[in-house]
């Protein structure tokens, strides 16, 4: 059993001793914990909150739970029911309301469910409310309210119509040049609430789609990560079919792969690449992501006379950061797609509609979009943390062996050498440290990385040693 406890939000497997997994008594805890700092900040005597889940198994016992929890700290409670991430960001600030939770563990396999933590922006927690939240739990300092001060439950099952008009709406989205190219698109939703938005928003586009595991069961058919060992049967149905693009989402349809007519994948890199291609050349500004995200995105700004500029790793810091530039779009290599005139969070529907959007104007096939940004390609690796090591100095070391180099500190150490880079940096949630390195062939990249985990290991012996 497993129970992660961040700053970002409290994640875990299902069952087992409380503190040990996600069972029910941390759910109402954490819950509670948030509820009373989300009081506290709104002023409120009734605060407002809206609620959302994914399909998966867990999902109506969690839900159950957290709108008990919240109506004893005398919240009215909005519950989407099934809903995405993004639509669930969008409905806190369309409501009017002070907090938002999302109940889903994303990617993660079946036994996982996380609560997801929303301010009234409709955009995840600061580090610190995180923490405040934690100190919060750990103390017991809840109090709920009165019998006569009791919260209320409501239902709306409106906001995803609200979210797919509200992206039909945008001028960057052109519902009619989609229309005319007559596409046909395979949609692989992992039976979970992307089954109902995605293939909603793709005939509202004028696609013709083929569905696949798009069923909210919460009965995943495979792996939920939309990884290129995941999409097998996307890719046969893409073929079967003669699609001109297959899509795959995540459980709570934050991120955004692509699979083309010829069954080849246009790489998770490259969603946020493609998009931002398009957005770019019709917006003002720059563009962003995370400092573990391909260059491919550099190339495409330089191309429009624009810049990229990287933040740490997260979604709450590329949103930080796209705020401080204006950046009308960013994201991360996840595919993940951030579009800030609708709203500041990762949407693979608003993608989806992006990147259709410019097949359709581009003409031509998936692939051969796909071939006109230049190749990358990234190899992620990680090292055990040994218990004692210092970390920071490590990584302080490796900084100095390579000063002559450009370089960033923002988040662990990235290194530049030339047209390829190297990022080490230490997970939030494992006793590990990440290193990714991109280069223009897999081979160049599993290179470097050898290299600098070949490096991490000496200068790793030589601090065991002074110990």
């Amino acid at each position: 059993m497993t129970l992660i406890r961040s700053i970002s939000g409290i994640r875990g497997t299902i069952g087992g001793a409380p503190g040990e997994g996600l069972s029910p008594l941390d759910v109402v805890c954490y819950t509670a914990a948030f509820g009373m700092l989300m009081r506290e900040r709104s002023g409120k005597a009734t605060p407002k909150l809206v609620l959302g889940r994914d399909a998966r198994l867990s999902g109506s016992m969690v839900a159950d739970l957290v709108r008990g929890t919240l109506v004893g700290l005398g919240f009215e409670v909005i519950d989407l029911g099934l809903a995405t991430t993004p639509t669930v960001e969008m409905a806190v600030p369309g409501e009017g309301a002070d907090a938002g939770i999302i109940l889903t563990a994303s990617h993660n396999p079946k036994q996982w469910n996380a609560l997801k933590l929303l301010n009234s922006k409709g955009e995840f927690i600061s580090a610190a409310d995180g923490a405040e939240v934690l100190r919060i739990a750990e103390t017991d300092a809840y109090r709920f309210a009165e019998v006569d001060q009791l919260g209320s439950v409501r239902t709306d099952n409106t906001w995803t119509k609200k979210h797919i008009d509200a992206i039909l709406q945008l001028d960057l989205v052109d519902a009619k040049a989609i229309a005319a190219r007559k596409f046909k698109v395979v949609v692989d939703a992992v039976n979970s609430v992307g089954g109902v938005a995605v293939p909603q928003l793709l005939e509202a586009l004028g696609v013709e789609v083929v569905t696949l595991y798009c069923e909210p069961t919460g009965h995943f058919p495979h792996n939920p990560e939309p990884l290129p060992e995941h999409l097998t049967d996307l890719i046969a149905e893409v073929t079967k079919h003669k699609a001109h693009l297959g899509i795959s989402v995540d459980h709570d349809v934050d991120r955004l792969a692509l699979v083309c007519e010829d069954g080849s994948l246009f790489g998770e890199e490259y969603t946020l690449v493609a998009c931002a291609d398009h957005v770019l050349a019709h917006r003002p500004g720059d563009t962003v992501s995370n400092l573990s995200s391909t260059r491919a995105l550099n190339d495409v700004a330089e191309r429009h006379g624009r810049k990229r500029h990287a933040s740490a790793v997260g979604e709450v810091n590329v949103v930080e950061l796209m705020r401080q530039v204006h950046a009308p779009i960013g994201g991360e290599g996840n595919g993940g797609v951030i579009l800030s005139e609708l709203h500041y969070g990762r949407d693979a529907l608003v993608g989806i509609a992006l990147f259709l959007t410019l097949l359709a104007k581009r003409g031509g096939t998936c692939s051969e979009l796909r071939r006109s940004y230049p190749d990358y390609f990234i190899s992620k690796n990680k090292i055990a943390l040994e218990p004692g090591m210092d970390v920071q100095g490590i990584v302080d070391a490796m900084q100095a062996r390579h000063a002559s180099k450009p370089h960033s500190m923002v988040d662990g150490l990235r290194i530049e050498f030339g047209n390829t880079w190297v990022h080490l940096r230490r997970s939030n949630t494992e006793p590990i440290i990440r290193v990714y390195a991109e280069a223009p062939t897999m081979e160049q990249a599993d290179g470097l990385a050898q290299r600098i985990l070949s490096e991490l290991g000496e200068l790793s012996a030589v601090a065991a040693k002074s110990r």
